[in-house]
């Protein structure tokens, strides 16, 4: 270790916000150190941004740096943690190490993704593996959560070992994956841990997680008392969930059908990684019509109210081929993610009005957490033991929440800590030593717009004030060349007193236009911004809001 050697830690996404996990690790000296980057996700966008599709890290930093990062690890495969490597890995290029699933469930999304890179250079670690990646030991410690395959992180340096939990839980029967290794937590413990970069999301809620096991006595009830069709949505990375569904309508003598593309590449990985062992194989959509009614079991896609996904279309009423009638059941064995409640309850209410019941995790026990609670956050720290806390993964709430449970703890130094931030664990006390770049990139399409772009702004105008489009034709000499066209976008057709809004527009132009002289109609940026004015201002008055207003001047 070179005297000038420190070990710190760089969230640019996933602290202070849920979603869009991107965590970084630097050694070395301050103006040459080498980057490990945990986790590359993504989020969905909101009502902030219309239009928009996923919302990414920004990795400015990342690529002035490209030359210093010596690898990519992944805790496991959610999309928060994953769901940007696809848009991104390209501009970094860097190495990629992760485990089976996770590595399966990667490979099978790049194959199905238009665009996406031809290969990704991934390492596999085993389950409990060790792998070298630049001045950087990295240990894979098997932890329950909702997917297969999650991994803590013990990250060895020459100044000190940290602990990046990932996503746990406590939860001795998981169904599918394995238990959280508490063993080799205490031992790592007892080794000595300098800090832990530790899930926040439930910090808030008090006790312990009920066990997926749980879950699943309770589906096989709901499907047992059930007379008509039962019909899940649940994330589709939760292979324990698919298994509990499937299991619960075995027993009770029904088929499973499952739906929707995200599920079938899931399916697909677990089935070939053997975590689907002894579960038949599943029907698909075209065999729902043909199975009697209290035979079924439906699998959907859409429990956050994705917009093509499964259950929206169907609450629509827009699916080629599922359908559900009054006294069917729609079980919602998920949590909405924070931003998605108006399309969820969007999806709750269509299903209502047509006589289909809805059940959710409010009513019955359809869904548990990946995450700790708060008991299980002070087990993790009895285990660990460590000298430094920085909460992560969670929103402003979540954190201070985790930050005075830790310091209740008795752990030495806690600090908050924000995306953006650098955080020096070692040598010497933890605290903020520096700030790097940090940001949103919108994935619009097949583009990535960046924050601070014009496109998302003018969209968020529009979509309250609307749009007038004019366009005017004058010669040389400033007489006009033709009649002016008018159109307009998300404007109301009418204004106050029943005023035609189209005419009002025209007859707006028609008289500016009569009003300025030819030498001021020559001058195209003039005419414009004059017109421009004078459209909003007559709008104004007869709507109360100014709309975005276009002029097109041509000069023939």
């Amino acid at each position: 270790m070179a005297p000038t050697d420190e070990l710190v830690f760089a969230p640019l996404g996933g602290v202070g916000e849920i979603g869009m996990n991107l965590g970084l690790y630097g050694f070395g000296p301050r103006k040459a150190r080498t980057w490990l980057i945990v986790d590359l996700g993504m989020s969905f966008a909101g009502e902030e941004a219309p239009g928009v599709d996923l919302v990414l890290p920004d990795i400015r930093f990342l690529e002035a740096e490209k030359k210093h990062i010596a690898g990519l690890v992944l805790t496991h495969a959610h999309e928060d943690h994953i769901g940007a490597v696809l848009d991104l890995w390209p501009r970094l290029k860097c190495p990629i190490y992760t485990t089976r699933f996770t590595a399966g469930l990667l490979e099978a999304k790049r194959a199905g993704e238009p665009g996406a890179p031809s290969q990704l250079p991934i390492t596999v670690v085993r389950s409990g593996g060790t792998v070298d990646i630049g001045p950087f030991g990295v240990e894979f410690i098997p932890v329950a959560h909702s997917i297969p395959d999650s991994h803590a992180l013990a990250i060895r340096t020459s100044v000190g070992l940290v602990v990046h939990t990932g996503d746990w839980k406590l939860d001795p029967t998981p169904v599918v994956g394995l238990p959280t290794d508490v063993a080799r937590l205490k031992a790592l413990g007892d080794e000595g841990v300098r800090a832990i970069i530790c899930d926040s999301t439930n910090a808030v809620r008090d006790g312990v997680s009920p066990s997926e096991a749980d879950v699943g006595a309770s589906l096989r009830e709901i499907v047992g008392k059930a007379k008509h069709r039962v019909a899940f949505t649940t994330f589709s990375s939760n292979v324990a969930r698919i298994r509990g569904i499937a299991e619960s309508a075995y027993a009770n003598g029904r088929e499973v059908v499952v739906v929707g593309r995200a599920l079938e590449r899931v399916i697909g990985v677990a089935r070939e990684q053997g975590l689907l062992d002894g579960v038949p194989a599943f029907r698909t959509a075209e065999a729902y019509g043909y199975l009697p009614r209290e035979k079924v079991v439906a699998i959907l896609t859409g429990s956050q109210g994705e917009q093509r996904a499964a259950l929206r279309r169907i609450a629509d009423d827009d699916h080629p081929e599922i359908a559900l009638s009054p006294g069917d059941l729609v079980v919602f064995s998920s949590r909405t993610i924070p931003g998605n409640e108006k399309v969820v309850n969007h999806i709750v209410n269509a299903l209502t009005k047509r006589g289909v019941e809805v059940l959710t995790d409010r009513k019955a026990l359809v869904h548990v957490s990946g995450h700790p609670r708060r008991g299980e956050l002070a087990e993790m720290y009895r285990m660990v033991r460590p000298q430094v806390s920085i909460p992560v993964h969670g929103e402003a709430l979540h954190l201070h929440e985790h930050a005075q449970l830790a310091k209740s703890l008795g752990v030495p130094e806690v600090v908050n800590c924000y995306d953006g931030n650098v955080i020096r664990l070692a040598p010497g006390p933890a605290e903020r030593v520096d700030d790097v770049p940090f940001g949103r990139l919108y994935k619009d399409g097949r583009l990535l717009i960046p924050d601070g772009g014009r496109s998302i702004p003018e969209r968020r105008k529009l979509s309250f004030v609307g749009a007038v489009s004019v366009a005017v034709a004058v010669d040389r000499q400033g007489g006009l060349a033709g009649d002016p066209s008018v159109e307009i976008t998300g404007v109301p057709e009418r204004g106050e007193g029943g005023i035609d809004m189209l005419d009002h527009v025209l007859d707006t132009v028609v008289a500016t236009l009569d009003t300025l002289p030819k030498a001021r109609r020559r001058d195209p940026d003039a005419l414009a911004e004059t017109l421009e004015r004078a459209v909003r201002s007559a709008v104004n008055a007869v709507w109360g809001k100014k709309p975005v207003c276009h002029v097109h001047i041509l000069e023939v």
